[in-house]
């Protein structure tokens, strides 16, 4: 065991996926690999460690490809703008397997399941970006809409651009989401707020709010679930 260890560790990245398989690989050694190619003073193993390097903030390893710009990858001698592309390409894929996998089980009367496929799409967001999901009498998905994107104002999102929109849809209810940059997915009194104000305009106006969603790192909190609806 400990000369195939030694073994692995010699190898470089390409030839240890090609003789003990992709999970033998570390992070690096992955990124390596897409990479191909480092320079005369730096291997692609080490351009990789530079990359990760760059990982800050709440977001670590291969999940801050989702936060670095591509300007900053651009700053490492060795990542051009085809390495750079190549990388940022990475991390859209990985957001995108994510919710394909996610949509197998999408019900929009489970909470679960919808946080599991909006949460590659708004976890990795840097501002509060607000969706609307209009839904028909099935609870099924007619429209996605983007309220607002930025520092939330909540006297800006206002009922009634939220039903104008509903009304356009064919809604017969709608639902909320919304991420917290820093991660934390607890409610805030201005969500609480807005919720309330939401819910009674559409039990007035006939198209009730099923749900308030927020969207943190790996978490989320559900108005519904926690009885707040």
């Amino acid at each position: 065991m400990e000369a195939i260890t030694e073994t692995m560790s010699q190898e470089q990245p390409y030839e240890k996926f090609m003789r003990f398989g992709a999970e033998a690989l570390t992070e690096a050694e992955l990124l390596a690999v897409i990479l191909r190619t480092g320079t005369r003073n730096c291997s692609a193993l080490e351009l990789a460690e530079k990359v990760l390097s760059l990982a800050r903030g709440r977001e670590k390893g291969l999940n801050a490809l989702h936060h670095i710009p591509l300007r900053e990858l651009l700053k490492i001698p060795g990542i051009g703008e085809v390495k750079a592309v190549k990388l940022k390409s990475l991390a859209e894929l990985s957001k995108r397997m994510a919710k394909e996998q996610a949509a197998s089980t999408l019900s929009f009367d489970s909470p679960d399941t919808v946080a599991r496929y909006f949460m590659e799409e708004l976890r990795h967001e840097e501002r509060e970006k607000v969706l609307l999901l209009s839904l028909d009498s099935r609870l099924n998905l007619l429209e996605k809409d983007v309220l607002s994107i930025g520092t939330v104002n909540y006297s800006l999102l206002s009922a009634r651009e939220i039903f104008v929109l509903a009304f356009q849809n064919k809604a017969s209810s709608v639902m909320l989401l919304h991420n917290h940059p820093s991660g934390d997915a607890t409610p805030s009194r201005q969500d609480v707020c807005i919720t309330e104000k939401i819910k009674e305009a559409g039990e007035l106006l006939g198209i009730p709010l099923t749900d308030h969603i927020v969207i943190g790192s790996n978490a989320y909190t559900s108005f519904k679930k926690c009885g707040l609806l």
